[in-house]
């Protein structure tokens, strides 16, 4: 199909959505889908549940955020559940102002223009759809035009709620133009959309003394007070604001706190009654959802005004911290980089996880727990295990401060310092190293740091570089060995027969001579101590183990190398151990044999097959490594 065909047939879609009928029309659909008397905040709702969701590690992870926004599913999961679910259910939460409060650069405004987007893709469905009076400047509900006497019945008859009343220009059209027959007044489909300024409003501030209220609610159309006589004719009058516009749908307030005062009085009745003043009229219904975003100094100096109460009371707050999660993190910076015209540069593996871990050190704050430090809570929020803590442990740490992750270095600041090592003259790949080393160098230009917050950084970098040390040396270590899956699950199925034998007082069948002799006490340690299990605790480890076995044999499930990921990582280390010095000769000789070239060139060839290497970056590795092996 080419370009023109693709563009007829999406027109085509769109006409498919047009409907165009009378006041008794839309009754009629109203009487099979009551859903479309929806209000504002439960058709955004409604927009999120119908993506669905899913439980990882007891957390409620929304699918239509997942490609978006990364490690912030405590935020998403409150926001969903605490305000729209709330307010979709006409419980109080719909009459107050969300307001998102977080750091820079922390997925704010990211969040604020999915839903933008979302309600747009989400009108255009039938659950979603839209339907208004035609002609409305506001788009508002068809059924605002049934008189507030008769709506108990009703409501009754059609399993809905009303709430709202008739813009002025729609009561003057409905009086003169139709001479008060409801049942002919025009009713259409409507699509929500930014750009045509339907059911999305954006209002950004600027300088107090020259913006108007009327980019809120509208202004008077002085060409036309000669026609009409009167500013309070709707006629003369241009139902144009932000607020006018955002009805139906979501308004946004960009930097809200930073607005002058006299743009904010107009949200006291919005959010509590569900109506505005404009010009010389009566109170305007307006349906929709205000979000507003600030950060958080911005917001301690809000609330600390006393004159701001009011407003104060009419909000609610939603913390929106950076992610704290190593594994997202990456993503976030994968995306970004995606979105460039850098993607002919080869980035390579562990790159943007060394720089994840530096930027999520940044963010983290020393527990109170005993023995824990930052790599192991950094690794524990990134859902690994860490011996001696359990699932407790990890919720107890979440919440010992509630402010975690509204400081630290943000997201904009590592991609910009990512995009330096990109851009450097004659760049093909870019590794963990040349990461570190823009991080480092971009400190010097952070005008915003403190001596101390440097110095505090600087070490937070040599930390991710000793966790990039290790990620190098297992990656390598892994390459060399032959078969390592094959050679790592004979290791683990070897070791779990001398374990059976030891609990059980028995012998095992030696494979070469085939007589019976004691279990390998020697072996079994070698693997144990790879991850710091004492002699004293052995006895228990292989107990355990034992357990987990006869539980997967009831459930009629086979216990294999990936079902205890400490005994996996044990059998891991102790192949590596083995190999060590086969690694150090090979990686380090200047001037290698033929059988050490072939066995480096093998390495190599793994590295770029299987793991993301280059050929570039999988050198510069095998040199790093034979280096550090080295030392």
């Amino acid at each position: 199909m080419d370009i023109f065909e693709r563009i007829a047939r999406h027109r085509e879609e769109n006409e498919k959505l047009t409907w165009v009928g009378t006041f008794a029309d839309y009754i009629e659909k109203v009487k099979s889908q009551p859903g479309l008397a929806m209000t504002a905040h439960a058709r955004v709702y409604r927009m999120i549940a119908a993506e669905g969701t899913e439980t990882v590690n007891g957390q409620t992870k929304y699918k239509f955020f997942e490609n978006e926004i990364f490690g912030l599913d405590r935020s998403l999961e409150r926001l969903v559940e605490e305000y729209f679910h709330s307010a979709a259910r006409r419980l109080d939460v719909r009459k107050r102002i969300l307001l998102l409060m977080g750091p820079v650069s922390g997925g704010k405004s990211t969040l604020v223009t999915m839903l933008k987007r979302g309600l747009e893709r989400f009108s255009r469905t039938e659950e979603g759809a839209v339907y208004a009076i035609q002609g409305c400047p506001m788009h508002e509900d068809p059924l605002h035009l049934i008189p507030l006497d008769l709506r108990p019945d009703i409501e009754r008859e059609l399993g809905v709620r009303i709430e709202g009343t008739l813009c002025p220009y729609c009561q003057l059209r409905l009086k003169t133009d139709f001479s008060g027959k409801i049942e002919s007044v025009p009713v259409e489909r409507v699509l929500i959309s930014e750009t045509a300024r339907i059911g999305i409003g954006t209002f950004s501030p600027s300088d107090p003394k020259s913006q108007d209220i009327a980019d809120l609610t509208g202004s008077i159309d002085f060409s036309t007070i000669t026609d009409y006589g009167s500013e309070s004719d709707p006629r003369a009058y241009r139902f144009d604001g932000e607020l006018n516009k955002a009805n139906r749908g979501m308004m946004e307030f960009q930097e809200m706190l930073k607005c002058d005062e006299k743009f904010l009085w107009n949200l006291l009745s919005l959010t509590q009654e569900g109506n505005f003043k404009a010009g010389r009229f009566a109170l305007i219904s307006a349906d929709e959802l205000i979000v507003a975003h600030t950060n958080e100094s911005e917001y301690r100096a809000f609330i600390a005004n006393k004159k701001n109460e009011a407003l104060q009371s009419r909000m609610i707050v939603i913390p929106v911290p950076y992610n704290l999660k190593v594994s997202e993190e990456e993503k976030i910076y994968a995306k970004l980089i995606h979105q460039s015209e850098m993607n002919h540069i080869h980035i390579a593996p562990h790159a943007l996880r060394t720089a994840a871990i530096f930027s999520i050190l940044t963010r983290l704050k020393e527990s109170k727990k005993q023995g824990m430090d930052l790599v192991k809570k950094m690794r524990m929020y990134d859902g690994e295990t860490i011996e001696g803590y359990k699932e407790a442990d990890l919720k107890e740490m979440q919440n010992e401060f509630l402010d975690e992750g509204m400081a630290g270095i943000d997201p904009r600041y590592v991609i910009n310092r990512i995009s330096s090592a990109l851009i450097k003259p004659d760049v093909t790949c870019v590794g963990a190293l040349d990461v570190l080393r823009a991080m480092k160098d971009g400190l010097d230009q952070h005008a915003s740091i403190t001596k101390d917050e440097r110095e505090r950084f600087l070490n937070f970098i040599s930390v991710a570089r000793k966790e990039y040390d290790d990620l190098a040396k297992k990656e390598v270590q892994k390459a060399f060995v032959y078969s390592f899956e094959e050679s790592a699950k004979t290791l683990f199925e070897n070791y779990l027969d001398n374990i059976e034998a030891f609990c059980n007082w028995g012998k095992i069948k030696d494979p070469l001579t085939g007589e019976s002799v004691d279990p390998d006490e020697r072996l079994m340690r070698s693997i144990e101590e790879q991850i710091g299990v004492s002699e004293n605790a052995k006895k228990a480890f292989r107990e355990e183990i034992l357990i987990r076995m006869s539980s997967y044999s009831r459930k009629g499930r086979k216990f294999d190398y990936s079902s205890h990921e400490r005994l996996r990582e044990a059998v891991e280390k102790k192949l590596f151990a083995d190999l060590k010095d086969v690694v150090k000769i090979t990686t380090s000789t200047k001037t290698p044999d033929e059988r050490q070239l072939k066995r480096i060139n093998e390495v190599s060839a793994r590295l770029i097959d299987g793991h993301g290497y280059c050929p570039t970056c999988a050198n510069e590795l095998l040199r790093y490594v034979g280096s550090l092996l080295n030392r």
